[in-house]
């Protein structure tokens, strides 16, 4: 069976127990969901998405009904009062429990209930006869509960990590040194199913550790109480607190519903709501108190008494509504877990079985079993992938690709560091180091020394599709792997059968398969004809002279270049590149992320005239003045804003400019550029400067730097793919130039040869190689015309196996004050030289 029949939706039908929820599932999901159209969405584990008949339902009952503040006695107060106890109700039906048993709080989410119990637990710091209070959680758990450990440390009770293979291996069959008089409280918290991995935990685990039977309650005496966070768990599988009666239950409603966001809640056993302490009361919370002494009574409702102020309740009410949109659409969460096992199931499948032409596998999947049953696994499959030496590929370059082709998953450790050092093996010493090495989370950098950071997550919902599996597995084999795409079938054929484990291997016999229309094998062969055509894998005698053939400024940044034959150096690069941006009505910098249109904006820079020009097709031109003395600028109004992550401090640019790019663009927008006084400096300081180099309103370095021969290389590689793309134009060589937007063109060299160069001399001035760009989607955009296509993005991360870079950063070596004085010029020698390995 081939990649493209493996692919197909009656393979899938053999590897799902239930698709859908009855009915036309398709007609559902274009009905209810048209927004997603286009868009493979697979971050449901992040935010779900919201059906349109809930936002249809909600509005027409806000518009119709009159909701005061439930605090008052009017009868719209009542309403609205009547309105959210029904929903509390509803919340507990939903797990299975009523109010005799819980009760439910209303917090901002998930991560406010952790704070609550944080804040409210009676924590004990112990004596000298007995020992304190501990604060236990399992490491494969998520930053907001192990940040609770925050408000233990500072009361002195010790916070203990609990490894998950301890709870059962550090168990005892019997309690040792029972003492029922002893009444330290303790809290447990684990997850119901990590964020990570999608690996569920048994809820049995509530009993076992609130009757002593489990590792670490097992070797404390003490009333052990468990926090079960459930909001990974919830989205897609149903809760029973008749089965696991937890003492605190913290959910958030968006991973279920989708919306409203904002809204969570913290389900309290009505055997523990007792032992919360509060000391900070707001509205509402009270049932007397005096401003002029120290007296205070509590109210005895115990959500009264921990929802300070007016809670959100039109939030509340939207929750009736998606409730009723949930069941109608799907039947019950049963149903939700099926479909989305099987999803994920028939995924993992194919993931793992997939391998590259040499029969490397293609991915390294993160799971504690094998997907046997949704009661073990979730709809989560967290993985990296392999390029076909076997080395990881960064996720931030896999982001970069999903984004091409509007497929959006998520990146990084996922606010679980525990899970994210356990499946990748990074030590905490390796954790500091990255933290050295400026890595923090939630930010690109994927690889330190080669080792991962982190990895790709895919996850679904309950309104994902057959058609969402398909489109990513055929993305996986079209971008990352080297062809021709192969299937380790002995390990298909093992998956297949439910229960039995598979063994990981490289040794399993494969079956080549032809990628259809895709890549018809011409890739590898057109690149191995590149290389040779290029002499790529040798290299010029260091020292060798190379030459400048182009120099591009890009005045207003995510605009047109400005081809430019001689050009002052200035102390930020070269002389007002990217000096200038465009912002929408919020202040958010545009690029051609968001508005390709920008690429057909044209502004030029008149030195003698002391003006920079906008010009574009169909527009008169309009001008700004160049200067850059910040005493001009006194009465104009200061901007902050952001480039890159960085906060710079920009200035407007005046209403003419406004007026000119709204009307362009279609838009209200504004063009601001960066005030004259503010220094910005580069992130990552090349290991040989003194200082780190000043930025303008770039985003990694001063300059970018691209080769010709590699630039010649990859469009070799679109020439290969014209028949196996769909709509596939062949670019001519300045049309590709053109996209990479870089400022400085050479030739000469070998393809990629840039690549290993540390230093190098244009004219008088001396440059240091800062690193390789992380080339983006931008690149997609034809800067002719403003319109998307997917090349030369899908080449050049075909041939670097999924490393989506192309073309080096650049930073001046001059002393300070005389680069200004330096003029690079087409047509000057560059002598480069070699990393010294």
């Amino acid at each position: 069976m081939d990649f493209h029949d493996l692919c197909s939706f009656e393979s899938f039908q053999q590897c799902c127990d239930q698709y859908g929820y009855g009915g036309n599932f398709r007609d559902v999901v274009e009905q209810e969901f048209r927004r997603s159209k286009g868009v493979t969405y697979l971050d449901h584990a992040a935010a779900t998405l919201y059906p349109e008949s809930l936002l249809r339902d909600y509005f027409r009952d806000i518009s119709t009904n009159l909701y005061g503040n439930p605090h008052s006695h009017s009868p719209s107060s009542s309403l609205t009062h009547d309105t959210v106890e029904r929903v509390r109700d509803r919340v507990l039906q939903h797990f299975n429990t009523t109010s005799k048993e819980y009760s439910v709080i209303f917090t901002s989410g998930c991560t406010a209930a952790l704070k609550l119990v944080a804040e409210s637990f009676p924590w004990s710091s112990g004596a000298k006869r007995e020992a304190g209070s501990f604060f236990c959680y399992l490491t494969d758990s998520h930053t907001s509960v192990v940040g609770m450990r925050g408000r233990t440390a500072a009361l002195g009770v010790v916070a203990l990590p609990v490894a998950p293979q301890e709870l059962t291996t550090r168990a005892k069959d019997r309690v040792q040194g029972e003492d029922a008089s002893c009444q330290t409280p303790h809290l447990f918290c684990y997850p119901a199913q990590s964020n990570f991995s999608g690996r569920k935990y048994p809820l049995s685990h509530v009993r076992g550790i609130q009757a002593r039977r489990l590792y670490p309650a097992c070797d404390l005496p003490g009333r052990w109480f468990v926090l079960l966070d459930a909001a990974s768990h919830v989205g897609c599988s149903p809760l029973s607190l008749q089965d696991c009666p937890a003492d605190f239950i913290p959910i958030s409603f968006y991973k279920i519903f989708g919306f409203p966001s904002g809204l969570g809640a913290l389900l309290v056993h009505n055997d523990a709501a007792g032992i919360l302490k509060k000391s900070y009361f707001g509205g509402g919370t009270a049932a007397a108190y005096l401003s002029g002494e120290d007296y205070y009574v509590q109210v005895e409702n115990i959500s009264d008494r921990f929802e300070d102020g007016t809670v959100s309740f039109l939030d509340i009410i939207a929750l009736n509504h998606a409730f009723e949109s949930l069941y109608r659409i799907t039947g019950s969460m049963h149903n939700i877990q099926q479909h989305t096992f099987g999803l994920a199931r028939y995924t993992y499948m194919l993931l793992s079985s997939l391998c590259h032409g040499n029969g490397r596998p293609v991915a390294q999947i993160y799971t504690e079993g094998q997907f046997e049953s949704p009661i073990t696994q979730g709809a989560i499959l967290n993985f990296n992938l392999l390029d076909s030496s076997g080395q990881i590929i960064g996720y931030s370059q896999v982001d970069r690709m999903t984004s091409l082709y509007n497929i959006h998953v998520r990146t990084g450790c996922f606010c679980n560091t525990g899970a994210c050092q356990a499946f990748l093996g990074i030590s905490s010493q390796q954790m500091k180091r990255n933290l050295q090495a400026g890595h923090v989370c939630g930010d690109n950098m994927d690889l330190v020394d080669g080792q991962p950071t982190g990895s790709v997550r895919v996850s679904f919902g309950y309104m994902s599709t057959f058609e969402d599996c398909q489109k990513f597995l055929k993305f996986v084999a079209e971008c990352f792997v080297e062809k021709p795409v192969t299937v380790d079938q002995v390990r298909l054929q093992k998956l297949k059968t439910v229960g039995l484990p598979s063994e990981e291997s490289n040794e399993h016999p494969s079956v080549e398969i032809s990628n259809g229309q895709i890549h018809k094998g011409a890739e590898k062969k057109s690149a191995e004809a590149s290389r040779k055509r290029f002499g790529h894998g040798g290299s010029k005698r260091p020292g060798e002279a190379y030459t400048l053939t182009n120099i591009y400024i890009y005045p207003i940044k995510s605009c047109s270049a400005y081809e430019v034959q001689d050009w002052p150096v200035g102390p930020l690069g070269l002389l007002y590149d990217r000096g200038w941006m465009v912002v929408n009505h919020n202040g958010v910098c545009l690029s051609q992320k968001r508005e390709t249109r920008l690429c057909l904006i044209r502004p030029q820079v008149h030195l003698a005239a002391n003006k920079l020009f906008l010009q574009a097709s169909g527009m008169e031109s309009v001008s700004v003045p160049l200067e850059d003395d910040v005493r001009l600028h006194a009465d104009s109004r200061v901007c902050h804003s952001k480039v890159c992550g960085d906060r710079v401090e920009t200035m407007d640019c005046g209403d003419e400019a406004a007026s000119w790019l709204s009307d362009f663009l279609g838009q209200p927008c504004r063009l601001i550029r960066q005030r004259p006084d503010y220094t910005r400096e580069m992130k990552k300081k090349p290991v040989d400067a003194a200082d780190s180099p000043l930025l303008s309103l770039v985003n990694e370095a001063q300059y970018l730097m691209i080769n010709r021969a590699s630039v010649a290389l990859i469009q070799d590689l679109m020439s290969s793919r014209q028949d196996g793309c769909e709509g596939h134009q062949l670019l001519h060589t300045q049309s590709v130039i053109s996209r990479f937007r870089a400022n400085l063109v050479i030739a000469g060299a070998e393809p990629f040869e840039e690549d290993n160069w540390s230093h190098l001399i244009i004219g008088d001035t001396r440059f240091m190689v800062a690193g390789r760009c992380g080339r983006c989607q931008m690149i997609g955009v034809d800067q002719d015309t403003g319109t998307k296509t997917k090349e030369p993005l899908i080449s050049l991360s075909a041939y670097r196996t999924g490393k989506v870079t192309f073309g080096v950063y650049l930073s001046h070596q001059d002393p300070e004050g005389s680069a200004r004085a330096n003029v690079l010029s087409v047509g000057s020698l560059i002598r480069a030289e070699p990393h010294n390995y």
